[in-house]
């Protein structure tokens, strides 16, 4: 009796106390303005809206808030958040603390507000203590794994951070762990994952995995080079990233593809560490993983170094140029099984190292495309090293980085200003495209023979006709990948959206909805020319059209020539048959030019030829392109 009276006396007197103490905070807190200072902005992930002004957060799960309305309100998420530090709940395998659960703002609201230990007693965060044990951190890299146009998700580029551990070194950097963000959805579904990700279908979340887990994905399965940009970060500075990396565990962010995508929500990370960056306030509309590397490499101080990690395809085109027809053709049969090590004995001794070192590196980049299993791979690659290690030491240097890193490229938005005739018409054109590269733009920085644009749109002004909407191309891409004796590349594109169109029951030409597409093969004569073939499908839809409709086939042939770096050369044509609907034979010639003077400006003279039912017509264009 006498316990339960003393615990009901006690109860008396703490639950005031900490209701006296709790309001001492909020008071505190609003009389330093806490609620709107930069960091607890960042922590909550609250931007501004676009029309009214009001805050509103970028997370889009209640959990990752204490107050019913917090997701728009600072202020009630501020107390909220102060209140729940006072839970008396104790951490288990399911549940944590919210001191815990909000490590991070945990401990910024406590260096702001000096909680007092006998008031607010801190509780152990074992859970929490022991993943950052295992991450060990002392820094960040940002890695950029290169345009991959094969994979929706990573057109543009994808961007993660690497957790570089305490003592870490160059031998076993790979043991680190990395912090990402993705949609949680199937890439596999194509142009299907484009789509809902752009209306923002996809629940979006970050996750840390082990990074040569990633290096095994980009570098040797998917292809691309990686680039790694050490971050000169305090320590302090990294503990916050980690803190809220805990807290956005299992938290949904609805994922957009142009704007809430990968880039942005790291950069969101950063601007935790230090808020003076403001990373994220450049990126209001959109976001573009190279240009967000861009602004991480040039803010004053926060780039330590760039490191460039070539992928298994750049290390066996840089091994295959060393070596002849003859060598190259056994390093393929090694690799495939069709020839024993031993058919690599007659060869000179440094040449026979080679071969081999080539033999299993291709044997590498086989596996996923072949699918061959560990049974079929695994002894095949023992003989090739065993015969390689009986081979002397040969000194082959690592693949060179390209001169010009992804964020030293031409920006990705472009402006065009155009003057010429058409059809014997003056005419003044204007081109705005948000994103990203086509073939013409300068190449430095970009990966060779891919083109991806976005929301293309061109005003034309004709003589005697006004101004009208030439064109509006949601989507262009082209990946035009060289063929050779190893890697056996495929080409393609796909193009759709709005377009001027001559039909065959019309003298001028007429809007016209428009899908094409198709197959192809390229070839690099010495990286300055590149040649290409595409079979092509387009239908187009519209009223100006014979029965509404037209649907063809037909094939483009072109080449690209570098004269110099700076001037570069396409000629390209192509005929198209209209069997169905708008029945009729159109044909087109091109000859193009850039020439690039700085960074982000460039000319270009652009001529074409074209004949339909109605007979032929010729064009030219020179313009002015800014990049920004």
């Amino acid at each position: 009796m006498l316990l339960r009276l003393s615990l009901l006396f006690l109860l008396m007197w703490v639950v005031p106390a900490r209701a006296d103490y709790l309001a001492e905070l909020k008071q505190q807190a609003r009389q330093r303005a806490l609620a709107t200072d930069p960091m607890w902005l960042n922590l909550l992930h609250y931007k501004r809206q676009p029309v009214t002004g009001a805050w509103r957060s970028l997370a889009d799960d209640p959990v990752f808030f204490n107050a019913p309305q917090g997701n728009v309100d600072p202020q009630a998420e501020l107390d909220a958040t102060l209140a729940a530090f006072f839970s008396g709940i104790e951490e288990s395998d399911k549940v944590q603390n919210p001191q815990c659960r909000f490590v991070a703002r945990f401990r910024w609201l406590q260096q702001q507000l000096a909680f007092d230990p006998q008031r607010l007693p801190q509780l152990p965060c074992q859970r929490y203590e022991a993943w950052r044990a295992a991450m060990n951190p002392a820094g960040l890299t940002l890695v950029f794994p290169s345009a991959y146009l094969n994979s929706p998700a990573s057109m543009y580029g994808h961007t993660m951070f690497r957790v570089d551990a305490a003592g870490q070194n160059d031998s076993n950097r790979l043991l680190a762990y990395t912090i990402s963000y993705a949609a949680v959805g199937n890439s596999d579904e194509g142009f299907m994952f484009a789509l809902k990700g752009l209306a923002g279908l996809y629940p979006g979340a970050f996750a840390s995995m082990p990074y040569y887990l990633k290096v095994a994905e980009y570098n040797d399965i998917e292809n691309r080079d990686v680039w790694e940009y050490e971050l000169n970060l305090t320590q302090p500075e990294v503990e916050r990233v980690l803190q809220h990396v805990w807290e956005l565990g299992p938290i949904r962010f609805d994922y957009y593809f142009f704007d809430e995508n990968c880039a942005y929500h790291l950069l969101s990370l950063l601007d935790v560490a230090r808020p003076s960056l403001a990373l994220t306030d450049r990126f209001v509309w959109y976001a573009i993983p190279s240009d967000t590397v861009r602004a991480v490499a040039e803010t004053p101080g926060l780039l330590k170094r760039v490191s460039y990690r070539a992928s298994n395809a750049s290390r066996i085109e840089q091994r295959a140029a060393r070596l002849s027809g003859q060598e190259l053709q056994l390093a393929q049969q090694l690799a495939i099984g069709a020839a024993s090590p031993d058919a690599a004995a007659p060869l000179p001794p440094e040449q026979r190292a080679e071969v081999l070192e080539l033999a299993d590196l291709y044997l590498t980049y086989l596996i996923p495309r072949e699918g061959l299993t560990e049974a079929e791979a695994l002894p095949r690659s023992r003989k090739l090293l065993l015969a390689r290690s009986q081979a002397p030491a040969v000194a082959i240097p690592e693949v060179a980085a390209p001169a010009v890193r992804p964020d030293q490229g031409h920006f990705s938005g472009r402006v065009h200003v155009a003057m010429g005739s058409d059809d014997r018409r003056a005419i003044g054109e204007l081109r705005l495209r948000p994103a990203y590269h086509d073939l013409l733009d300068p190449e430095p920085g970009f990966n060779r023979g891919a083109q991806l644009q976005f929301f293309d749109l061109a005003l034309r002004q004709v003589e005697g006709r006004g101004l009208r909407l030439q064109s509006f191309t949601p989507v262009d891409i082209q990946s035009l990948v060289p063929r050779n004796s190893l890697l056996g590349g495929k080409s393609w594109r796909v193009q759709f959206g709005l377009n001027q169109y001559r039909g065959l029951l019309q003298q001028d030409e007429h809007m016209v909805a428009q899908v094409s597409g198709g197959p192809g093969l390229a070839w690099d004569w010495q990286s300055r020319c590149m040649s290409y073939a595409f079979v092509d499908t387009r239908l187009l839809a519209g009223h100006s059209l014979d029965q509404g409709y037209a649907a063809g086939m037909g094939g483009t042939v072109g080449s690209l020539l570098d004269v110099t770096p700076a001037w570069r050369v396409q000629l390209q044509g192509g005929s198209m048959r209209f069997f169905a609907g708008d029945v009729q034979t159109a044909s087109r010639i091109e000859l193009n030019q850039r020439w690039q003077w700085q960074r982000n400006q460039s000319l270009r003279l652009e001529a074409n030829w074209r004949s339909d039912a109605h007979g032929e017509r010729m064009g030219i264009l020179a313009g002015w392109s800014g990049y920004f």
